[in-house]
């Protein structure tokens, strides 16, 4: 007995300490009560013509204080900001006449005929703001009245112009040789251990995917093959984390399948096979590019209706029950975690729900968390057992942290069966697809 009481508080305590490791997508949907009223404050505000006030409410609403990523001073009717995005940092400033934001993107020290044209393009796609040239500075700026300057129109004009950069800068600087990257230094270097472990991972989770499915029929399994690939990119992009190019191929690989055309499943997965055997031929080098940590203001997804992630659990859970039935639990975990990491990927979800998503990770893929560096391991695939107690432990944790914000979240944990991994995943995503993320 006392060495389940101290195991348990040994656990408890080592959970906490794992390394400082950022995954997935920045999500902006994850703002406390206190923050979220900031935003009406800001409103309020402004509609009593306090602008200036106005500001002081919305800058704080989106800041993030966990990661400090919005810095704001005001004097008076003046005041400067500035916020991260990835790899840019956009910079702004306010008197009582006229807002103004700024981000730069890359340098052109020769003009460029091409790159003015592909920018003259992508001008014609923008709402808020527009792309400029400065001197040898390639520009996108954003500006407005201090009349009209809502919080929603800043928000959705700063949000167009940092992510919109944070985009193309790597994009730009990869197509055109000319162009040098500028403004970048603010990123933080990932360190080498961690690069080698995200390496060798992602190397081993296309091998076995493309192993999987090159030993069952293509045309029977296509649509497990295809859930299979599409995980795979979601597993990716929120494990690995990739950034720049690597992380526009991924979402490539994905448009494959999403097209809206009328090619057979079958030919779909054949060639997002030979896009995932192209980044399986990336040496070590070639993958550490993209691997780099950045603060973030906003999501580059947007928020849905908690049933739109339900349905989509409920769909994949569905088109499981076949695969695991018929004894291929790989296939069956691929299809779980598609209902849940579809959802990580493309929409902005709240934190709660992340963090939740975030443990099914850490239990389906515990060998990498080991890997990197943490001590607990909710899942000993090996020996198929599970640390129920700290599963069941981290659930009521973050349950308790959200329920102020979330106070019908219910995970009924006494409903998750530990007989086996597929099993597991099926009781853990049924609890998610049941929740109630109503706000207080």
């Amino acid at each position: 007995m006392f060495d389940k009481l101290f195991g348990r508080g040994k656990k408890k305590e080592e959970s906490k300490s794992g390394p400082d490791i950022f995954f997935g997508r920045y999500s902006d949907n994850n703002k406390p009560l206190a923050k979220v009223n900031r935003w009406t404050e800001a409103d309020n505000l402004f509609k009593e013509k306090k602008y200036t006030d106005s500001f002081d409410a919305f800058f704080d609403y989106l800041r993030d204080d966990t990661v400090q990523n919005v810095v704001y001073e005001r004097n008076g009717a003046e005041g400067r900001f500035e916020f991260y995005q990835g790899s840019k940092i956009i910079r702004g400033h306010f008197n009582n006449e006229v807002l103004k934001a700024e981000v730069t993107l890359a340098r052109m020290p020769q003009p460029s005929v091409p790159v003015m044209r592909r920018l003259l393009e992508m001008n014609f796609s923008l709402y808020y703001s527009r792309f400029a040239l400065d001197s040898d500075r390639l520009c996108m700026r954003f500006d407005s009245d201090i009349e009209t300057a809502s919080p929603s129109k800043l928000y959705y004009g700063l949000k167009e112009v940092a992510t919109k950069a944070d985009k193309q800068d790597d994009l730009l600087v990869q197509d055109f040789s000319m162009l040098q990257s500028a403004d970048s230094e603010h990123v933080i270097s990932v360190p080498d251990v961690e690069k080698e472990v995200k390496y060798e991972f992602l190397q081993k989770w296309i091998k076995q995917a493309l192993d999987s499915i090159a030993a069952v029929d293509a045309d029977k399994f296509s649509g497990g093959i295809a859930y299979m690939l599409l995980s795979l990119i979601y597993r990716l992009d929120y494990l690995i984390a990739p950034e720049g190019k690597m992380l526009n191929d991924l979402e490539k690989i994905a448009g494959i399948y999403f097209k809206k055309d009328e090619r057979p499943v079958i030919e779909k997965n054949r060639d997002m096979v030979s896009e995932f055997k192209k980044i399986q031929a990336l040496s070590r080098e070639e993958v550490f590019k993209y691997l780099f940590r950045s603060k973030y203001t906003f999501a580059i997804v947007a928020p849905q209706q908690y049933k739109t992630i339900a349905d989509s659990i409920h769909g994949a859970n569905q088109n499981m029950f076949w695969y695991r039935d018929n004894n291929y639990p790989l296939f069956a975990n691929h299809i779980s975690e598609y209902g849940m990491s579809y959802c990580q990927y493309s929409y902005s979800l709240p934190k709660a729900i992340t963090e939740l998503f975030h443990l099914y990770m850490m239990v389906n893929h515990a060998d990498y968390f080991t890997a990197l560096g943490y001590k607990i391991m909710y899942y000993d695939t090996g020996n198929n057992k599970f640390d129920t107690d700290s599963i069941v432990e981290k659930i009521k944790e973050i349950q308790t942290r959200w329920k102020d914000k979330y106070p019908l979240l219910d995970f009924k944990t006494q409903n998750l069966k530990f007989d086996n991994l597929v099993n597991f995943n099926y009781s853990f995503t049924v609890e998610m697809e049941l929740l109630n993320t109503d706000a207080k």
